[in-house]
């Protein structure tokens, strides 16, 4: 019987569920997952959210019973899921901070902290999680820092190729390339393209940080299309959403490896400063459209979780009083 094209990919490529939902992933059984704010409220909101927000508020007040906020909350329920999904895939699942910390490397790297002595307090395995972090410069060095400390993370919302190199120079483990975002900013202002930028930005942040020898791991992410990941397939790592997976294993049809490492010349890449990050990404609309949008998107869905969870908090305690 021949293989379908997701059990082709998995041949060059890890799978990773773009998806915090715990049925989803049982019956999709991806190598690794990854979930965002968004993500996490969708897991709040489901019909299993509230049992989750519920065993949350009792982490929080065992974790740290002198000062349960906002954060501890939000960060306590975060754990809850990620500790769940550890259960159900074999490799990695990542994390994120609070995309309200994207400009304040030293709020990240404590947030980072606090949240993997979070899964310990669980008895969760820490080195299967990885922390997931926006790349903007200020958090590109708070993964440097925490890379140096033993915390692997992910550096997320990856639109421009120096976000890529100077994640690779802090030594970040993974980093996120972002396919359909970037496929949906220049359609909406050239419906005629004839050429997939997206696709075409991922490729070239594979070739480049290959080229200059880096171990982090590339992870192309945000697809809209079974053809997007095709085009892809060899890349190290693809997180996909389970209508996509569902979709290639659908499909029986023959699957070319497009990403080869050993096909790519050496090269050497200047170490990028700070100036030269943030003057490349100003000139570059779609970069610094989409990286402040993804932040900006991210922050309203923190908040809400965040609602969310102070009045479960405040429900549960008029529950008490009762």
């Amino acid at each position: 019987m021949p293989k379908n094209k997701r059990q082709q990919l998995e041949q060059w490529t890890t799978v990773v569920a773009d998806t915090g939902d715990l049925t989803a992933i049982k019956a999709l059984k991806p190598e690794d997952t990854t979930t965002n704010p968004s993500l996490l409220l969708a897991v709040a909101n489901n019909e299993n959210g509230r049992e989750l927000l519920t065993r949350a508020l009792q982490l929080a007040g065992a974790y740290q019973p002198e000062n349960v906020d906002a954060n501890i909350l939000c960060d306590a329920f975060t754990a809850i899921v990620g500790t769940e999904l550890l259960q159900l895939v074999p490799g990695l699942v990542s994390t994120e901070v609070d995309a309200r910390e994207s400009f304040d490397t030293r709020a990240t790297i404590e947030r980072a902290r606090n949240l993997i002595n979070i899964y310990r307090f669980l008895g969760a395995d820490t080195s299967r999680v990885l922390i997931k972090i926006a790349a903007t410069w200020e958090g590109i060095q708070a993964a440097k820092v925490l890379e140096a400390e033993g915390i692997r993370c992910n550096l997320t919302l990856i639109f421009h190729p120096l976000q890529a190199v100077a994640a690779a120079q802090a030594q970040a483990f993974l980093i996120s390339p972002f396919v359909g975002r970037i496929f949906d900013w220049y359609q909406k202002r050239d419906q005629a393209l004839t050429s997939d930028p997206g696709v075409e930005a991922v490729t070239h942040i594979y070739q480049r940080l290959k080229g200059m020898g880096s171990n982090t791991v590339i992870m192309g992410a945000s697809f809209r299309t079974v053809e997007q990941i095709e085009a892809l397939a060899g890349c190290d790592r693809l997180t996909i959403s389970p209508a996509l997976l569902e979709e290639l294993a659908a499909q029986n049809t023959p699957l070319k490896r497009q990403l080869q490492p050993n096909n790519i010349e050496a090269s050497t890449e200047e170490i990028v400063d700070e100036i030269t990050f943030r003057y490349e990404l100003n000139q570059c609309p779609m970069s610094s459209d989409l990286l402040a949008d993804g932040i900006r998107r991210f922050v309203v869905d923190q908040q809400k979780l965040a609602a969310l969870l102070e009045q479960h908090r405040c429900d549960a305690l008029q529950d008490a009083e009762f």
